[in-house]
């Protein structure tokens, strides 16, 4: 087995030193924390939303420009999965259970709870829900995930870098990447990832308990969630064990047959020419509002200010946080595409996918909601089940959402191990099956530690603040690959270069 690398050590000690804060003062660990995220959302929201504009803009400039035509790998290489399965490995590890979780969920809320700039329950309301779910959930959000991706593809496939965040950063440091700086940078990744996924498996195991416990009765409980969790964790951990061109391949093709059995389930059973009239008017509204939404602060409104800093900093630097496991893993499936065939394909594909989700899903739940069905008064991890009471064959497809969210929880576990396993041994493309059972285990266990403290919450904190200091990186990233790209080939010779 390879030796695990000082990163690894680092990282498991902070994790287990702030999950056993949690254990035992979480009261404390959540006030102060969510104090820590709090500031940074006020003080840093202006920040948040440049930076996230400039990524989204950096990458549709490389789509365009002669660079787009360089393939990330060596001259002539050809990718190593096709287009169905690529696909589905980026959604399933991008934004998978956030979709089935948030599906319904989310645009009601907009609509009825937490509008943006509109009385609830209100027409203007209702129209804003749907632009403002897909602008969350939209390519600002894939491109954080796509530059990030695209800078380590790039180096890892074409200079034959190590399989980490630090040396990406070599054209502008050299070999100082190698110290302590380059052993900060991977520790603030390295984290963010473990941080990111134990939260994710936490609401994984919370919305497999709500569905049962709507369906059958089954108590919502913490005993019932560690059954949940130590399930799925036996299933990812032999899914880890087959590989990657197997386990999370055939588990992320398995992901999008459900997620499309019940797409058209639910556009077939609910308001179908209510659902395509709204998605079609809710593009037009996103991408005719996507300027001025993605940089409005509202200085002079101290409610609506709120409500930004609250729902898109907090999304974006989500996100940001989430960048380090999405990034790797999607750059690690992505060798041989071209850089305009990996940015076209990484934010556009899933978001309209995303977009015909939230229209289904969102318009649904709406207009059972305005039909009487009293969703808004469930659990958010409830709602999509109380959806589905109200169609035809609806136990049935709860069963098959409740099958879809294991299948998406199995493949984002299984991806961050590998990702994990990749970032403490010195980027090694084929991580030993041992350190990813290792990470395997210690994401479970602290995702059951924080949901028996009630901690989930605290640890949520945590990502978000753990998200400034890796923006700043981000950063860093693409100055260094700009600066690599234009050493690299000169922008008249890339086609040349390339055939």
């Amino acid at each position: 087995m390879k030796k695990l690398t000082l990163v690894f050590w680092i990282t498991l000690g902070i994790t287990l030193l702030l999950s056993f804060f949690g254990v035992v003062a979480p009261a404390p660990f959540e006030d102060i924390s969510g104090s820590i995220m709090s500031y940074i959302s006020v003080h840093f929201g202006w920040y948040y939303l440049l930076i996230v504009t400039l990524f989204l803009l950096f990458c549709i400039y490389l789509i365009f420009s002669p660079y787009g035509k360089i393939r990330l790998g060596k001259p002539g290489e050809k990718p190593e999965f096709s287009y169905p399965s690529w696909f589905a490995m980026l959604f399933s590890a991008g934004m998978g259970i956030g979709l089935v979780f948030y599906g319904v969920a989310s645009p009601l809320s907009q609509y009825i709870e937490t509008p943006a700039m509109a009385e609830p329950g209100t027409r203007e309301a209702l129209e804003d829900a749907l632009r403002i779910t897909f602008f969350h959930y939209g390519i600002n959000a894939w491109g954080i995930y796509a530059v990030t991706g695209l800078v380590l593809a790039y180096f890892i496939f074409r200079h034959d870098k190590p399989g980490l965040i630090s040396a990406t950063l070599e054209p502008i440091f050299g070999e100082r990447v190698k110290g302590s700086f380059g052993k900060i940078v991977d520790v603030i990744a390295v984290f963010a990832t473990i941080v990111g996924v134990a939260t994710t498996l936490g609401f994984g195991a919370t919305q497999i308990n709500g569905g049962f416990s709507y369906l059958f009765g089954v108590p919502n409980e913490f005993w019932v969630q560690l059954l949940i969790i130590g399930t799925v964790t036996v299933l990812f951990l032999l899914s880890a064990y087959t590989g990657l061109g197997k386990g999370i391949k055939y588990l992320s093709n398995a992901n999008m047959t459900l997620a499309v059995i019940l797409f058209f389930a639910t556009l077939i059973f609910g308001p179908t020419i209510y659902i395509l009239n709204s998605f079609t008017h809710g593009i037009g509204d996103y991408f005719q509002k996507l300027p001025a939404e993605s940089l409005r602060i509202s200085p002079n409104d101290a409610d609506e200010r709120a409500w930004l800093m609250d729902w898109t900093v907090f999304f974006w630097a989500w996100w940001i946080a989430w960048a380090p496991f999405v990034g790797i893993f999607i750059a690690r499936v992505s060798r041989g595409r071209t850089i305009r065939e990996f940015l076209a394909g990484v934010i556009f594909v899933p978001s309209i996918v995303g977009f015909m989700w939230f229209s289904a899903f969102g318009i649904s739940g709406i207009d059972a909601q305005n039909h009487g069905a009293e969703l808004a008064n469930l659990p958010d991890e409830q709602v999509l089940f109380g959806l589905f009471s109200e169609f035809p064959w609806g136990m049935v497809l709860s069963l098959l959402a409740i099958l879809l969210i294991g299948t998406f929880f199995i493949t984002s576990a299984d991806s961050a191990t590998f990702v994990l396993g990749m970032q403490t041994t010195n980027g090694s493309l084929s991580p030993p099956t041992m350190v990813k059972f290792v990470w395997g285990f210690a994401q479970s266990g602290i995702a059951a530690v924080l949901l028996y403290t009630g901690g989930l919450q605290a640890l949520q904190n945590a990502l978000i603040s753990a998200a400034l200091p890796f923006s700043f990186l981000m950063l860093l990233m693409v100055f260094s690959f700009y600066k690599a790209l234009k050493e690299d080939k000169p922008a008249a010779n890339i086609q040349k270069a390339n055939r």
